[in-house]
């Protein structure tokens, strides 16, 4: 019920009548057509289904509630023939609370003040209303009404009841009425922190910090609750506020220099003892978390900006002006209070909430813009309409009835939302005011005839007296209350005194465990290597250890191995830099593209510019390119397509132990099972005694790692999939050539870095990866073994058989033992 046209035809192309599409929606809560959303979308959607079913039994309400809900709506029709407000089975008891399941109190005019003859004014009915909310919350409160929530039978309490309003200007009112009360309260979280009485308060402070020697600025500093001054303090001071809140200005403006923001609002704070001076007053904590709120947002855009106090004033003064601006999570105002309070929001927010109690004040409220520039409508075709004639143009008018007829149909469904939030009770507010002829809740009250399902788009308001008389003679079933309210007069909560608790300090006896850890290859083999590891192929490092701490290996024989083949990296740097830049290119290279020379260009070029690399990026792309064209056994990396290339596949898999120390798993026992299934003339067999080697840890936690890419090769018509990591380490000194990577130095290679271990562990995360994916996996079948790629062995296709590609095929056995092993299995 809440997609657009686009959105709805994207899913039918894509699955309808290709697939099974199962679509769940209400179109009584239809409510977002300001988004794009519209409800002819979720009746197209009806029309083309095969099968409609209907959730008929409401889990939520009471049951004397629903049938007081149920005779509210009478079956009517909201803005659609098709949308109709139909009986639901209850599930839950027929009441949870010792109070009329829904009550409706009716305003006399002279509610908002001595009656004239006139309708009263909207502000004035608006603020009437707010304070009797106010006032029905204390009742309720004092009452000691008793309410079943989660099984246990209680009194109500503040956080029992929701206050949902139309608009976002409607909660503020009763926010204030609320605090006024003595009743906690905690706003919508949908409104701008930058539209509060706080944002100007930081924007006066900062214009004080920045020109202490002004005096109006710092007065006006001085008023404000992050100064606590008083008017009559301030007239005590005369000229001498230079030089008692002045100077704490100029102090705080050293401390802005010298700090941060963060420093000074800190220094504010406990010269001035804001917090206990703020939560004395009412609404105090309202008003510390918005001030706070801003202090962090400030403080943010100061550091991550680089803003002095000229430029941050500017920057809070353009968000003052605009205040949705900013991103939704850095503006909307932050709840003051997980405590007891009554939660105070607007109907859409509470989309989707519910709740013990909701009282609904505005449902009579329907004050809009009376000249609106642009309509949006349907034609009688369903195509939906945009008018930016104005008045005047062609079809306005026609439209203009249209459109006010699709708002009425979406306050229906608005009013709707909000009364079945509730679980227990609802209470209702009607008044008598200059809009009231066609608000939702009028116009089901009063706007009904028996034989036509859509409420009347305008029913007249009666006097007060035929009113009541009406309202309390509609055929009221006996879960429903009429009240009359003649006057508003407000309340005042006195909470009962807490019984007093006796204090002690926190203390922490939790035990922490500090074997439980996130580990990874690079981290595991740390101790055999002569410095730390920067990342090996682990995504949250941000360089690769594909080269030796010196950069190559002591020995290497070169003058006695032909100068033929020669690699063509041989002009290029070593170091981990060069070997992440090889990563990106071959990660991102395209071998679709049908000139492969100038696709390693374009992304060594890219590749060389985002990381500043001194490289020549037509020098790596050249000796790119007989890497890509070197014999892998299947083909080569060039005719590897990308969707047979899975490059950076991410994995992080759980391991044994949990909080349970004996489940612990170890290097030593992946070393027993090397032994177990590497055959003896396996050429990295003698790697179970190596690994026997290294200090490491339990493995507890979690084993995270990155591959460098998953190539899928076919198979007699299966496909089966190869673990490939590059490779850029020196095997020897000086220039080298094809021969210098023959599979006997390669292997040493693999030993001495403790490759073997990330292999398997590669293989392990490919595994549990294919279980998942692959129909009819078989770990025998698709799983195709391991190729470490020494680029600069690999000189193009006539690379001798044997050098600069390193390929193993640990036995599938192997891999599945593993893969146990660290899930705690046998």
């Amino acid at each position: 019920q809440d997609t657009d046209p686009v959105q709805w035809e994207v899913l039918r192309l894509a699955f309808h009548g290709h697939s099974t599409l199962v679509l769940i929606g209400d179109p009584k809560q239809a409510v977002y057509a300001f988004r794009g959303a519209e409800v002819l979308s979720y009746l197209d959607a009806v029309r083309e289904a095969d099968r409609v079913e209907t959730l008929g039994r409401n889990w939520r309400t009471d049951g004397d509630l629903l049938r007081a809900l149920e005779h509210l709506y009478g079956g009517a029709a909201l803005g659609h023939p098709q949308i109709v407000a139909r009986h639901v089975d209850a599930a839950q008891p027929p009441s949870r609370i010792d109070a009329p399941p829904l009550r409706l109190r009716v305003l006399a005019r002279a509610a908002a003040g001595p009656y004239t003859g006139k309708s009263p004014s909207l502000p004035a009915l608006r603020g009437a209303v707010a304070t009797d909310v106010a006032a029905d919350v204390v009742r309720l409160l004092e009452r000691g009404t008793q309410v079943e929530v989660d099984g246990q039978r209680r009194a109500v309490q503040p956080g029992d009841v929701a206050v949902l309003v139309r608009k976002y200007v409607q909660v503020s009112a009763v926010c204030e009425a609320l605090d006024a009360a003595g009743v906690p309260s905690v706003a919508s979280s949908s409104s701008s922190v930058f539209a509060t009485q706080g944002a100007r308060d930081w924007l006066w402070l900062l214009q004080a910090l920045e020109q202490p020697h002004r005096a109006g600025l710092v007065r006006l500093a001085a008023l404000t609750p992050l100064l606590g001054w008083t008017a009559e303090r301030l007239d005590a001071a005369g000229d001498g506020v230079l030089d008692e809140a002045g100077g704490l200005v100029r102090e705080a403006g050293r401390r802005f220099l010298e700090a941060g923001l963060a420093a000074a609002f800190e220094l504010l704070s406990g010269r001035t003892r804001m917090e206990g001076r703020l939560l004395a007053t009412v609404g105090g904590e309202r008003q510390l978390t918005d001030l706070r709120h801003l202090a962090q947002v400030l403080n943010r855009a100061a550091v991550e900006e680089s803003l002095g106090l000229a430029a941050l004033i500017g920057w809070l003064s353009e968000r003052v002006e605009d205040p949705e601006g900013l991103s939704l999570a850095e503006r909307s105002r932050r709840l003051e209070s997980d405590a007891a309070a009554v939660s105070v929001l607007t109907v859409h927010a509470s989309k989707g909430l519910e709740f013990p109690v909701v009282l609904v004040p505005y449902g009579w409220d329907g004050g809009k813009a009376s000249n609106p520039t642009a309509l949006r409508l349907h034609d009688p075709d369903g195509t939906r309409v945009l008018d930016v004639g104005g008045r005047g143009g062609p079809s306005w008018e026609d439209h203009l009835k249209a459109a006010a007829g699709e708002d009425a149909g979406e306050e229906l469904r608005l009013l709707y939302v909000a009364l079945t939030r509730a679980q227990c009770q609802v209470v209702l507010w009607w008044a008598p005011s200059t809009t009231t002829a066609t608000t939702p809740l009028h116009r089901l009250l009063l706007g009904r005839t028996p034989d036509v399902a859509e409420p009347a788009a305008r029913a007249s308001v009666p006097e007060d007296e035929p009113a009541l008389a009406r309202l309390s003679a509609w055929g009221w079933p006996e879960e429903i209350c009429v009240e009359a309210v003649p006057s508003v007069s407000p309340l005042r909560w006195t909470p009962s005194a807490l019984a007093s608790a006796s204090l002690s300090a926190a203390r922490y006896d939790r035990v922490l465990d500090t074997a439980w850890r996130r580990t990874s290859y690079s981290a595991l083999t740390a101790s055999v290597h002569e410095s730390p590891p920067h990342g090996g192929s682990e995504p949250e490092q941000p360089e690769r250890t594909d080269e030796p701490a010196g950069g190559e290996v002591e020995g290497g024989g070169h003058d006695a191995i032909s100068a033929a083949l020669p690699s063509a990296m041989n002009g290029l740097p070593a170091g981990a830099a060069f070997g992440t830049l090889v990563h990106e290119v071959l990660e991102q290279v395209d071998t679709s593209a049908p000139d492969l020379p100038a696709e390693l260009l374009l992304r060594s070029t890219r590749a060389v510019a985002s990381r500043l690399a001194s490289v020549d990026p037509g020098e790596l792309a050249d000796a790119l390119l007989p890497v890509m064209q070197t014999p892998l056994g299947f083909g080569t990396l060039a005719g590897v397509l990308p969707a047979d290339r899975l490059s950076e596949l991410d994995f992080e898999l759980p391991l044994a132990g949990g909080d349970d120390v004996r489940g612990e798993v170890t290097l030593q026992g992946v070393a027993d099972l090397l032994r177990r299934h590497l055959p003896a003339d396996d050429v990295l067999a003698p790697y179970a005694d190596l690994l026997d080697t290294v200090e490491a840890p339990p493995l507890r936690g979690y084993l995270s790692g990155s591959i460098d890419a998953v190539l899928r090769v076919g198979r007699e018509g299966q496909p089966a999939y190869v673990v490939v990591d590059y490779k850029t380490n020196r095997i020897a000194r000086g220039d080298l050539t094809a021969l210098h990577f023959t599979r006997a130095a390669m292997a040493a290679e693999m030993l001495r870095a403790h490759y073997p271990l990330q292999a398997l562990l590669y293989c392990v995360a490919l595994h549990r990866y294919l279980r998942w994916r692959q129909p009819g996996y078989a770990p025998e079948r698709h799983l195709g073994g391991v190729q470490y790629l020494f680029v600069r062995g690999m000189v193009g296709p006539q690379t001798p058989p044997g050098c600069g590609v390193f390929d193993w095929h640990p036995p599938a056995a192997l891999v599945v033992a593993v893969s146990q092993l660290l899930a705690g299995r046998s």
